[in-house]
């Protein structure tokens, strides 16, 4: 039987899919004052959106709260609790920049993005249905912020995805993510069905075993963590790529198919391998309904390195020692900066990309496991060091295999992504959040 889930308590984003289109900013803060910032959080806390009132947010906008490690520490939560929190968040991304494949121009000293030891203490993720709505909550929300000497703004990044749901590559975004157990509803075909215990603290993961956070339980139940990456996309970089490597527009659509495992439209290479077919991105019964083990086990269709087969294998690891099960991720993506006009092979100097928020009850064997195994190694696969041909680092094998319309190495993969910002962070859920705040208050006296 599954287990109930506390939606009411849960921060809407790690069960509820982003509104489309949509509207939002991230904004960063470092804490100043720890009496006033906890003030400033107690206020907050009425107007976050929990998975419960998703569908009708209050005052029309959706808003998040999360906070590193290092925000906490300085914060004043009691040493003992911090020194519970799992590893990767105490040393924070950047510290785990060599095992996530952050080097060279994507290294941290690049970034763009706060991480937790360069201020990034909380942020707020605000999203509505419009760019109106959006600056009206805030605008109110930095007026709030003004009266306060709790925190200061370091950095906001207007972010969103327009109606088409295309992310700056031009391909269809947010058409996999796992079911999680007790969320509502009933999974769609081909959408795996996975403990809740995988994504929110308090509840039975993969493994049969209750997920567990540091602290007393009113502190981190119905809470999780999210690994935030902020990706910068070079367009004119990836679409100059596919007209070297290609002879004409359908070769080009192809290639490009075949580096993410879907056309562009979203439609799935296993199920139309030789043309887009966008009817089928749009039918939820088949655009994830299909496996790789019994009918492609050698990556013939879709090929064994392209992006979707590296980030959910599926099947496609029945026989090996590996669990996808134990690595599965709720992806959160957002597209930031203007889209680079249609044809335009040369870069603009305009910054633009992706935001991931990666759901994890376990960053480490989630998110950095994938990152560091499947996007970045290709021995999972016997693609020796072959990483992402999309994502991946490039000191490394630089080639992709295809298989259609014949047996073909593509040499030449390129840097068409590189990371400026990340950080591993607590979400509480809304009764974390409140214990917090009375725990702040006790210690500080107040």
């Amino acid at each position: 039987m599954d287990e109930v889930l506390e939606l009411p308590d849960i921060q809407g984003t790690v069960l509820r899919g982003r509104p489309n289109p949509y509207f939002g900013v991230y904004l960063v803060f470092r804490i100043e004052d720890p009496s006033d910032a906890a003030t400033l959080i107690e206020r907050l806390i009425p107007h976050l959106t929990s998975a419960a009132d998703w569908e009708h947010p209050a005052e029309e906008a959706w808003i998040n709260i999360v906070f590193s490690h290092e925000g906490l520490r300085v914060l004043g939560l009691d040493p003992a609790i911090l020194g519970a929190f799992p590893r990767e968040l105490q040393q924070g991304m950047a510290a785990r920049s060599a095992l996530l494949g952050d080097v060279g121009r994507s290294a941290p000293d690049h970034w763009v993005m706060p991480h937790a030891l360069k201020g990034f203490h909380l942020a707020l993720h605000v999203m509505a249905a419009s760019p109106e709505l959006r600056d009206q909550k805030v605008a109110l929300g930095e007026a709030e912020v003004a009266q306060s000497k709790g925190v200061t703004l370091l950095y906001r990044l207007e972010v969103g995805m327009p109606p088409t749901k295309r992310e700056h590559f031009g391909f269809v975004d947010g058409l996999t993510r796992p079911y999680i157990q007790g969320q509502g509803g009933e999974p769609l075909p081909g959408q795996t069905v996975s403990a809740p215990g995988e994504f929110v603290l308090g509840y039975r993961n993969a493994k049969g075993e209750r997920a567990e956070g540091p602290g007393p339980e009113e502190f981190w139940r119905n809470g999780t963590y999210v690994s935030l990456r902020m990706l910068y996309q070079d367009v004119a970089l990836f679409r100059k790529f596919l007209h070297d490597h290609a002879d004409d527009s359908y070769a080009q659509e192809l290639l490009a198919a075949q580096m993410m495992g879907r056309w562009r439209s979203g439609c799935p290479l296993h199920k139309s391998p030789t043309e887009d077919r966008p009817e089928l991105a749009i039918d939820p019964m088949q655009n994830n309904n299909f496996s790789y083990y019994d009918s492609d086990p050698e990556g013939h269709i879709t090929p064994l390195g392209s992006h979707i087969r590296r980030a959910n294998p599926r099947d496609g690891l029945k026989d090996s020692i590996a669990d996808p099960k134990l690595h599965l991720l709720l992806r959160r993506g957002s597209a930031y900066g203007p889209v680079l006009p249609e044809g335009v092979m040369e870069d603009d100097g305009i910054d633009r990309g992706l935001v991931l928020a990666v759901i994890n009850a376990y960053p480490a064997r989630q998110f950095e496991f994938v990152q560091s195994q499947w996007i970045n190694d290709g021995d999972f696969i016997s693609q020796g060091e072959r990483t992402d041909p999309i994502i991946g680092r490039r000191d490394r094998a630089d080639d992709f295999l295809v298989y259609q319309p014949r047996r073909k190495r593509i040499c030449g993969l390129a840097e068409f992504t590189l990371t400026r910002g990340g950080e591993h962070l607590f979400l509480p859920g809304l009764g974390g959040l409140r214990w917090l705040v009375g725990h702040l208050r006790s210690r500080l006296g107040s």
